[in-house]
């Protein structure tokens, strides 16, 4: 007996909404990576992608536990001597929302090709709206032990 493989043709991918208003950041991030990976599915194989499409909304009201709006900080290096950018969460925050939540996710991908192929499907917005409509998207509900 073989085992079989999924097919690229055999791969069905879905599209999932994760509100993040009010989720813990690390909660947030784990399910919408196992998404992205496809760990929710019997086909699962660790080295193809067989996850969905994720598209996360409210990523400007994603909440931090303890007091990580002051002391997490997110660094950049330009290139360039000297070039080490750091900035705090709550700035990031303030500016570019969207990248607290991306870098989170990205952060429980795989750190090779196929994990970037994985990134690729996930869509972050700092608002509620989003573009894509079209796809259908299935609502997730995150379970919040805090709340």
């Amino acid at each position: 007996m073989s085992t079989e493989f999924p097919s690229k043709n055999g791969i069905v991918r879905q599209w999932h909404v994760l509100d993040a208003e009010d989720v813990v950041l690390g909660k947030l991030a784990s399910k919408a990576a196992m998404l992205l990976m496809g760990k929710h599915k019997a086909i699962f194989t660790p080295f193809l992608d067989t996850g969905d499409h994720v598209v996360v909304v409210n990523a400007a009201k994603v909440r931090l536990t303890g007091r990580k709006d002051d002391n997490k900080v997110y660094r950049h290096f330009t290139g360039y001597p000297g070039g080490l950018v750091e900035t705090s969460a709550r700035r990031v925050r303030a500016t570019r929302p969207a990248r607290m939540v991306e870098e989170a996710i990205q952060g429980m991908l795989p750190k090779t090709k196929l994990g970037k192929q994985m990134y690729r499907k996930l869509k972050v917005y700092a608002g509620d709206k989003h573009p894509h409509a079209a796809q259908k998207p299935t609502a997730m509900a995150i379970k919040n032990a805090l709340k």
